[in-house]
């Protein structure tokens, strides 16, 4: 099971450690509305303050045990954490893309993904494991793990994804699904 925490904003994030804005405070609400008390035996945050905003509010109705894990960070962006587009064009040049910024590699990331996912998957062997990560983390694992079904698409903030490991490998039940965003929205209007 992944989620993701809720930031929209026009700079890059990566592995800054920023709290969620109000608006993601109530997507993370509505997700906790939606989360089935009982239904976890167990809650994995990334240790970034944003994730970790998300996973106490979907903890104050789940009750469980919870664990801040590192491996769980967003990929760091190296030199653009912070800035928007046009500060990075400005500095660098139409083509900054191209250069060297220090972005965290896909290697690494896999690396302790695969880390985090081998470690509780032995630890918690019959359990229910809610897990609160980023998009860009979620997406890249997904896509290890996964491998028969490439990923393209981005995953919204506080989506639901569901994964469940068979003999054969890891299968996806349910798919950056925000049905509890609009929910909040229908109620809203």
């Amino acid at each position: 099971m992944a989620l993701h925490a809720g930031i929209k904003k026009e700079e890059h994030r990566g592995s800054s450690d920023i709290p969620l804005d109000e608006e993601g405070l109530e997507q993370a609400r509505s997700l906790a509305e939606r989360i089935e008390s009982g239904e976890w035996d167990v809650l994995y945050s990334s240790d970034l303050l944003r994730a970790k905003q998300t996973a106490e509010i979907l903890n104050v109705k789940l009750e469980t045990e919870m664990y801040l894990d590192s491996r769980l960070r967003e990929r760091s962006g190296g030199l653009i954490e912070g800035t928007t587009e046009e500060e990075r064009v400005q500095k660098w040049g139409a083509d900054w893309r191209e250069l060297d910024v220090g972005f965290e590699t896909h290697e690494s990331i896999i690396s302790r993904g695969l880390s985090f996912i081998e470690d509780i998957s032995a630890q918690h062997q019959s359990q229910k494991i809610l897990i609160v990560s980023h998009g860009a983390f979620i997406k890249r694992l997904l896509n290890e793990l996964l491998s028969d079904s490439p990923i393209e698409e981005s995953l919204k903030n506080t989506s639901l994804t569901c994964l469940i490991r068979r003999e054969n490998g890891w299968h996806c039940d349910l798919f950056n699904c925000t049905a509890h965003l609009l929910k909040a929205d229908t109620l809203e209007m």
